[in-house]
């Protein structure tokens, strides 16, 4: 296991294990069944998403990234190979490999640079690869009507986490993705809308639904540029 030293790391040392935990069951069900893939997971975790897609999909190798110490340490022993590092000051390459698919679940919020961190991942990924990401919306009503009362309070964790550098409305998730280089797929809320959601997404034709979800879930492809 790679060490990349970092004083951003020290920003989470007071979370709880369970903040380096959990499957994405929803991506796992989307991975590529043509062929063994190449995996990259961008802030890993204890490696429980990486397990489960081992166990559930075709996978050749699952590479993880991971900042915090703690959760890399479990997650070696679930992947096939894990580098801890802020994944802004690791020069990619070394991973020695390319890859298929890059994950990233609630972790560009996190970088100082995510549009330069996504240009320097294009250079690991084969051609046709996909990308599967998802952050906070900052558009969502709740963080509206916090706006409307003067309030942007900081918080242990959710949207409004105190770890996170960056914010996303899902118009500029998805614009982010396309401007270096990546064909959307898809850019939709994480998880169903309410029944009240619904029925306002419904009515307004969809114009207002950048407003009824907490989360955005973004699908893309990259294509090498020939020449």
């Amino acid at each position: 296991m790679t060490s990349t030293a970092s004083n951003l790391t020290d920003l989470y040392k007071d979370k709880g294990h369970q903040y380096f935990t959990g499957a994405r069951s929803d991506i796992i069900a989307l991975l590529p069944r043509t062929k063994p893939l190449n995996i990259l997971e961008v802030g890993c975790g204890d490696g429980s998403t990486g397990a489960a897609a081992i166990a559930q999909a075709s996978v050749a190798r699952y590479d993880g990234v991971e900042l915090d110490a703690g959760a890399a340490k479990l997650a070696e022993d679930k992947l096939t190979s894990v580098t801890l590092a802020n994944a802004e000051h690791l020069d990619l390459a070394t991973l020695g490999h390319r890859y298929d698919v890059l994950i990233m679940s609630e972790v560009l919020e996190h970088l100082v640079d995510p549009w330069l961190f996504l240009k320097r991942a294009t250079a690991i990924l084969n051609d046709g690869a996909t990308i599967y990401a998802s952050s906070p919306n900052v558009a969502s009503l709740k963080v509206v009507k916090s706006l409307l009362k003067g309030r942007f309070d900081y918080q242990p964790s959710g949207t409004m986490d105190r770890t996170h550098l960056r914010w996303f409305t899902p118009s500029t998730y998805r614009e982010m993705f396309e401007s270096v280089g990546f064909t959307t797929i898809e850019a939709r809320p994480l998880g169903a809308l309410g029944p009240k959601g619904r029925i306002l997404d419904m009515l307004s034709g969809g114009r207002l639904r950048h407003l009824l979800h907490g989360q955005t879930m973004y699908i893309g492809r990259y294509s090498r540029p020939q020449g």
